[in-house]
């Protein structure tokens, strides 16, 4: 059963305009097919992502390991070893949320330190975890690399960093052939034989097994594997060539320099400015994410901020958006005017 209605106004453009935005509407009416706006929408929209992705496209680089690393740069690969193994590499010294918190450490907001709020959940102690726990895996079936681990663990803690200087100054003019790494003759102590054997566990991908090693049937967790590869250069150099470091507007870009998340724009835009960039840059991840939630708040509380939700009338864009309203609407208040043709 169909049902017919009238659909002529009984009111005028300008009549219904005066109106409270409460009233019903009984002013002229057009015909909008919705259905169709959608699809038309969807059709475009779908075929230019289409088209923009295959002209824009990425590429699909595998991720660095710490094969990739161990078997490109061997000499990088043991001289971050050695900083894993003194506590001297970036990791070792950051701070929470991997390891203990010390007096003048870590970002700020003001005198608050952020990074001492949740302390220490990601505990991670490059010694043990990046070093002799793999060694020690590898030494269950070595009796020779078992001995050189007990006579590390067994000299103090002065004997251990002045192996590891002699080793890292060494390292300026190391050389390789093979499997074998060769060193100027120096009082290395043990360190030798046990770089050699990370060396090679790291060459066949078995260190990046280790790292991810975890009680769960599937090893998501890259956290050890990717702080271990990102306190040496290797990464870095390759974020470079890349364009993908922070001064290159790394969040922004895929690798290759390709478009990558454009709505980040504004929250990576600050680090390429001043303060963030010279007095404020040792805060700079902690003053930038306060400074983005403040513009945030700020954007929700738009409605509420006297002068700037008065912003789209003194900027009156939905006047362009709906002009052919109030160009109808202008016309009948013109005296004189025939009023515009009322549709069904």
């Amino acid at each position: 059963m169909s049902t017919i209605t009238d659909t002529t106004p009984s009111q005028t453009l300008s009549e219904a305009s005066r109106l409270s935005d409460d009233s019903p509407w009984n002013g002229p009416k057009i015909r909008y097919d919705l259905v169709k706006e959608f699809v038309v929408a969807l059709v475009v929209m779908a075929l230019l992502a289409a088209i923009l992705a295959v002209v824009f496209s990425s590429p699909d680089d595998h991720p660095v390991t710490i094969r990739q690393w161990a078997q490109a740069d061997s000499a990088d690969f043991l001289a971050t070893a050695i900083t894993e193994l003194d506590g001297s590499s970036a990791t070792a010294t950051y701070g929470p949320p991997y390891n203990a918190w010390a007096p003048g450490e870590g970002q700020k907001i003001g005198p608050v330190g952020v990074e001492r709020w949740a302390g220490v959940h990601i505990p991670v102690n490059t010694t043990d975890d990046f070093v002799l726990s793999p060694l020690r895996i590898a030494a269950a079936s070595d009796p020779t690399l078992q001995a050189e681990l007990a006579s590390y663990g067994a000299a103090s803690a002065d004997q251990q960093q002045s192996w590891a200087t002699a080793y890292t100054n060494a390292l300026s003019h190391v050389s390789f052939r093979g499997a074998a790494v060769l060193l100027r003759p120096g009082r290395y102590g043990p360190l030798p034989p046990m770089m050699t054997t990370l060396l090679g566990m790291a060459r066949t991908g078995s260190l990046d097994a280790d790292l991810l090693a975890s009680p769960q049937f599937y090893g998501t967790d890259y956290t050890k594997p990717l702080l271990f590869i990102a306190d040496g250069s290797y990464m870095a150099a390759k974020a470079d060539a890349e364009h993908l470091s922070g001064d290159q507007w790394g969040m922004m870009n895929e690798t290759g320099n390709f478009p990558g998340q454009a709505w980040l724009w504004l929250y990576t835009m600050w680090y390429q400015v001043p303060p963030f960039t010279t007095s404020w840059s040792a805060n700079a991840d902690a003053l930038v994410w306060t400074l983005m939630m403040l513009l945030t708040l700020g954007l929700l509380l738009v409605p509420f901020i006297p002068g700037l939700r008065s912003i789209p009338k003194v900027v009156p864009v939905y006047r362009l958006i709906w002009r052919d309203h109030y160009r109808r609407l202008a016309a009948e208040q013109q005296p004189g005017t025939p009023a515009a043709p009322r549709g069904p």
